[in-house]
């Protein structure tokens, strides 16, 4: 009887152990913030920014967690240089005096044991507003190079430039951006 209650014991211990929020560092090698916008009307551009780092905590047991993310407003990528600091100027980005956006969750909406989506803040030149991230694919495993617990994730969500005081030139140049999210984050 005695090592049944040690076996019970033991084996609710390892799962409340496991059940504790895990935390996981963006590897910025695999992980990119994109944007695209209607030029014109005549094609939709898409670009990125390069620099992109941040930590998800995940607690999966509890179905809850929280993603900061940061991204070098300076990083943005166009293909050409000369745009990439027409965006970089004040009537966009203004990045010499904004030189970061970020992205700080306030809830992880589950659908079952899947992610769906994520409730936070957007931050774009000193204006925050509320931004629903839809969450495509996320996917948690052992890292196959790294040996270490790795998740991935992709997400989506649309914001219009003009409320973050970047809106030059609309309605021609669209209004209304596509934000797109590539993340792979390691277990610290």
């Amino acid at each position: 009887m005695k090592k049944l209650v040690a076996l019970l014991f033991a084996a609710g211990f390892s799962m409340a152990a496991s059940a504790t929020p895990e935390t996981f560092v963006m590897d910025g090698t695999h992980t990119f913030s994109r944007f695209e916008y209607s030029h014109f009307g005549y094609s939709t551009q898409a670009s990125r920014f390069d620099s992109t780092t941040g930590k998800i905590v995940l607690d999966r047991a509890a179905k809850t967690g929280s993603v900061d993310v940061t991204i070098d407003a300076k990083s943005v990528n166009t293909g050409y240089p000369t745009f990439n600091g027409h965006l970089q100027g004040e009537d966009f980005l203004d990045t010499a005096k904004y030189p970061v956006i970020t992205y700080k969750s306030t809830k992880f909406n589950f659908d079952g044991d899947k992610l769906a989506s994520v409730d936070g803040n957007l931050t774009i030149k000193g204006v925050t507003k509320p931004v629903t991230l839809t969450v495509t694919s996320f996917m948690c495993m052992p890292h196959p190079m790294m040996k270490k617990e790795a998740c991935g994730a992709n997400a989506v969500a649309k914001i219009k430039r003009t409320e973050f005081n970047a809106g030059k030139y609309a309605p021609y140049v669209g209004d209304d951006v596509t934000l797109t999210f590539a993340v792979e984050a390691v277990k610290e």
